[in-house]
């Protein structure tokens, strides 16, 4: 007998783990992969020296998170990594616009839109840990006052239109270019959420690579659970909660269509369950490439994320590219991001040979290659990018979902970023979203909050919960994460 059993090794999955282990209980963590990470797994995938990031590339949240800065992952030798430029967006015909990671080197940039960047941007950034204090809660923590009252002022012109007040077009571009990172309606709450969160991180801790590839923070986890006594088997499917040894805690880091498949659910969770949406599908592509992304604007090169929108990039394109309806996604032009991280990482090119990540907004389950897609989208920003390509392998989102069963037909964000669904992960009739109706069960993946990308709170937070009903547990341990 364990006391705890964790099934899926996401970075949810060993949060939980670790958040167990260093509360004194012995955890086992079961993972279907031959490898530890869900989305953070690097391999040499189309070169042997060549290092691809096979999911998540760039990590906006990790250094904000305050279980992710319990990990100490520089004194661990995984050092966040930054481009100069935290992203860029390529406009056709005129200069491409950055968002530099300094606040004055973007507005000067904006030229008029510069007062207004700034009058947008500078107060999130001065009570930055106050707006991610907010966004990274739970349900049931009271909302903090401060971020309650900035966002307040700020979503409603851009939930309303793209680009919101800015005029031009450089500015309502790179704001709509991190909006549509929520994979949903553009403009719309949610989305401009995102956008003011991920906006404002630009230009604070950053939307850092880690050294080495994604992978590296997977096994310092790894790692700090196996040193506190955890165990990992990989290579194990779990298709019944009856496969797993005995324990008095199950935590679970799935989805919540996995959590129907291997529990045995009561029929009324079942059905809440079921009310559960997920959301478009990604497509993804990795190239091979020799020597630098030959773009247009060559100070592109200077930005480690590139999104791309359409033919022109403007924010109406943007706006105007993917419809999502109660049917689901339809595409005009697909959004997509880029990812050449040996722009924060030169070490990641070898001998002149670097790795470019890429990912599509496409429908949800689509099985189409969607190299031809985003090779044709890079070449019109990028002339003579085809002529680079090494090799290359493209990801449809159905192939997305049968590598990562919480991926459901690509859903990368383990479900539609909808207003609703971003308060109330999963929809389930009960006061604790990661409790289920099983005796000592829980759920810690990205469908409970505070909801999807690279944090580990959702396992984090279930985590406590579970240690809430063990009473031998070590409080000190299981306290905030920074005093774990």
């Amino acid at each position: 007998m364990t006391d705890a059993v964790v099934v899926g090794s996401g970075p949810n999955g060993l949060a939980a783990a670790l958040t167990l282990a260093r509360a004194g209980l012995r955890v086992e963590v079961f993972e279907a992969h031959e490898r530890v990470g869900g989305g953070l797994r690097t391999e040499a995938l189309l070169d042997s020296e060549v290092l691809h990031d096979i999911c998540a590339a760039v990590h906006p949240m990790t250094p904000v998170s305050p279980f992710m800065r319990s990990l100490g992952l520089e004194a661990h030798g995984v050092a966040l990594l930054h481009s100069p430029a935290a992203y860029g967006h390529p406009l056709q015909g005129r200069p491409a616009a950055l968002a530099w990671r300094d606040l004055d080197a973007t507005c000067a940039e904006l030229g008029p839109d510069g007062r207004r960047w700034r009058r947008l941007m500078l107060p999130l950034m001065q009570r930055s840990a106050d707006v991610v204090d907010l966004m990274l809660s739970t349900q049931r923590t009271p909302p903090n006052p401060t971020a309650l009252a900035l966002l307040a002022t700020r979503l409603p012109a851009h939930a309303l239109r793209a680009g919101g007040d800015l005029r031009a077009e450089a500015a309502r571009a790179i704001l709509t270019g991190v909006a549509a990172h929520g994979i949903g309606r553009l403009p719309s709450p949610a989305s401009a959420a995102v956008a003011l969160l991920l906006g404002h991180l630009a230009r604070t801790t950053g939307w850092p690579v880690p050294q080495g590839g994604s992978g590296a923070v997977a096994a310092v986890m790894a790692q700090q659970i196996e040193r506190l006594g955890g165990r990992i088997h990989t290579g194990v499917r779990v298709n019944s909660l009856n496969d797993l040894p005995t324990r008095r805690l199950t935590l679970l880091d799935v989805s919540p269509r996995e959590l129907a498949r291997i529990a045995p659910l009561p029929a009324g969770y079942l059905r809440a369950l079921s009310r559960y949406r997920y959301g478009p599908g990604a497509a993804k592509a990795d190239f091979l490439v020799e020597g630098a992304i030959p773009w247009t604007d060559p100070r592109l090169s200077h930005a480690a994320t590139i999104h791309l929108g359409g033919t022109h990039g403007t924010a109406q394109e943007l706006a105007h590219a993917e419809t999502v309806t109660a049917r689901g996604l339809s595409v005009r032009h697909p959004y997509i991001i880029v990812v050449d991280p040996a722009a924060a990482d030169p070490a990641r090119a070898v001998r002149g040979r670097r790795p470019v990540w890429a990912y599509a907004h496409v429908p949800h389950g689509d099985p189409r290659d969607p190299l031809p897609t985003i090779r044709a989208a890079l070449e019109a920003h990028a002339p003579g990018f085809t002529d680079t390509v090494i090799a290359e392998r493209g990801m449809s989102p159905a192939q997305l979902g049968a590598y990562n069963a919480n991926y459901v037909g690509g859903d990368i964000a383990s479900g539609a970023m909808t207003l609703w669904q971003t308060l109330a992960r999963p929809p389930v009739p009960r006061r604790n979203p990661y409790r289920t109706p099983l005796p000592g069960t829980w759920l810690c993946s990205s469908a409970t909050p505070p909801g999807p990308s690279v944090h580990g709170m959702c396992g984090y937070y279930a985590a406590r919960a579970a240690l809430a009903t063990w009473p031998e547990a070590d409080r000190t341990a299981s306290g905030h994460p920074l005093e774990g």
